[in-house]
């Protein structure tokens, strides 16, 4: 491509049009405001004389920089000149098999891209489009973003390629396929018998693909034709269903009836809202089944596919261990120093607090790190998987909850990162689920695998846990979260809730951001939920007054 010449650009005069765009460039202050694309070659493509090749561009992009490789891009995408647009990338062949696919497989025909305001190196772009099937053809249209870098070795500016690009449904990966669907569609209800559907419920959106694939070809509707999205080897990996983008032509949908409440759905979903990357899991304890579940944002399903360090709402789980082992109890002196070393690791206390000559309950309810810590040394390095997966029926991948989860990871580990496990970071990976579901097991004495849609439905088989507590153990550990949730880092957050409450706190450290992800687990009566909010700071201030505000409902 270096050796090319550059294509000068045609039009000194007046501006063209294409696809009912005007070929102009629209000067603003502070550099290019906005711009549409010209007809003809795409100008500016980036390519230089072969003199120029030993020169490499470095420093920010300048604007014109950004509009050139843009334009360049999106002109040969809309006139359909694959190569050329896969070219005005910093990834041409994986920019050439996704566009050729746009036309090919997913048959989108006549793409009309209107850029618009560039923010810095992203450029923000319409796509009106027709999608043709047969003799039909159905208008699609949609938005989507741009981001222009410097290649690597030369510093040329080209747009940043991912099939995010192409489309804002697609990872890496994925393609668009237009054609009659393999799945039929699915009308859900929820527990009432009232129809559940992605407008009603923003939150809904992906539990929707996963209840299609997991139950359209058995609950009795018939496919349409549609444009969707199939999941790539990776996204299959993090068990993304496929998505439906339009419908050419109507299936008719099987019926489903999941778990949901829909006033504590509808709760959960303005509660999330209020914050920020918010998650929340409502679970009824006796039973496992899936009240609500709802995230502020609505492209992933991290309250049932995150992975997370948990941070100290871990300390459930290891609490239990610790009194298993004789480690530890309720009002037995315990260590609360302001450091404690391990492994070559120094782990210190939030605001290197320390509790002098005092007892477990204190240290749980104010969520000591040292005091768990402190314990690795007589631990094995598998003692806290084995009571996670035995007692809490995690971290197994066996969970079959109706749509994909992500169902906890506590590997075994040794030294400094076993002991950081102990405290819900290390490589203990969770989720509002995972976490909801601890809580459940507290209150009730016994794990009961969560799901969504009855195991009647399809005979299917839920996990279980092959050990409970022992009953001291168990009354230990209610006892601790009840006094968390009465007079420690929870009380705040579920003042008024009763003596028939516990919960526990969490903040996970995440390297490069600046405030931890606040982390939230609590039970009250027959209901257990549990909450995280990224980046959002501690648990008891930023996930708990949603959790409480849920418990507080539904009790």
């Amino acid at each position: 491509m270096g050796n090319r010449k550059r294509v000068a650009e045609r039009r000194k005069t007046r501006p063209a049009v294409l696809g009912g765009v005007i070929a102009a460039v629209v000067a603003g202050a502070g550099g290019v405001a906005a711009y549409a694309l010209y007809d003809g070659a795409a100008a500016g493509d980036g390519t230089r004389p072969a003199a120029a090749e030993k020169e490499v561009k470095t420093g920010p992009l300048t604007a014109a920089e950004v509009t050139r490789a843009a334009r360049a891009f999106l002109t040969a995408w809309q006139r359909g000149r694959v190569a050329e647009a896969a070219a005005a990338t910093d990834d041409p062949k994986a920019a050439a098999a996704l566009l050729n696919g746009y036309a090919e497989e997913a048959r989108i025909r006549n793409p009309a891209l209107t850029p618009g305001t560039p923010a810095g190196a992203k450029v923000p772009f319409s796509v009106k489009a027709t999608v043709s099937y047969g003799e039909t053809g159905t208008p699609f249209a949609y938005d989507s973003a741009l981001t222009v870098v410097r290649r690597a070795g030369d510093g040329e500016p080209r747009v940043d390629w991912h099939a995010s690009v192409v489309h804002p449904a697609l990872a890496d990966g994925d393609r668009l396929v237009t054609g009659e669907a393999g799945t039929p569609p699915v009308k859900a209800l929820d527990r009432d018998g009232g129809e559940i559907t992605a407008a009603k419920y923003p939150s809904l959106g992906t539990v929707l693909d996963g209840l299609r694939e997991k139950y359209g070809k058995i609950a009795g509707g018939t496919a349409g034709v549609e444009l969707r999205v199939v999941r790539g080897k990776e996204s299959q990996a993090r068990k993304v269903s496929d998505k439906t983008l339009l419908e050419l032509s109507e299936g008719t949908p099987g019926t489903v009836r999941t778990t949901l409440d829909p006033a504590l759905q509808a709760s959960a979903e303005a509660q999330v809202a209020k914050k920020a990357r918010a998650s929340v899991v409502v679970l009824r304890a006796s039973t496992g089944e899936i009240l609500a579940v709802a995230n502020s944002g609505h492209g992933f399903n991290t309250a049932f596919q995150g992975a997370l360090a948990p941070g100290s709402t871990m300390k459930v789980v290891t609490a239990s261990l610790l009194i298993d082992k004789g480690l530890a109890s309720v009002d037995a002196k315990h260590p609360c120093p302001k450091y404690f070393s391990y492994g070559g690791w120094k782990f210190q206390n939030d605001d290197k607090f320390e509790i002098k000559n005092g007892t477990f309950r204190a240290s749980f309810a104010r969520s000591c790190n040292t005091a768990f810590i402190s314990q690795a040394p007589k631990l094995k390095n598998d003692d806290l998987t084995k009571q996670a997966q035995q007692v809490f029926g995690l971290s197994m991948d066996n969970w079959s909850v109706g749509v994909p989860t992500f169902d906890g990871a506590v590997p075994v580990q040794s030294a400094a990162p076993m002991a950081a496990s102990l405290i819900g970071q290390g490589g203990v990976r969770m989720n509002p689920l995972n976490m909801a579901s601890v809580s459940a097991t507290v209150k009730t004495g016994t794990f009961h695998q969560p799901y969504l849609v009855s195991p009647s439905v399809d005979g299917r088989k839920l996990a279980t846990a092959s050990r409970t507590m022992p009953a001291a153990t168990l009354a230990q550990l209610r006892e601790l979260m009840t006094y968390t949730a009465a007079s420690g880092t929870a009380a705040q957050a579920m003042s008024g809730l009763g003596a028939d409450a516990g919960a526990k706190t969490g903040s996970a450290e995440v390297d490069g951001q600046e405030k931890p992800n606040g982390w939230f687990t609590a039970y009250r009566g027959d209901l257990a939920a549990a909450g995280v909010v990224q980046a959002g700071g501690h648990g008891g201030d930023t996930a708990g007054p949603i959790v409480a505000a849920l418990l507080r409902q539904g009790g």
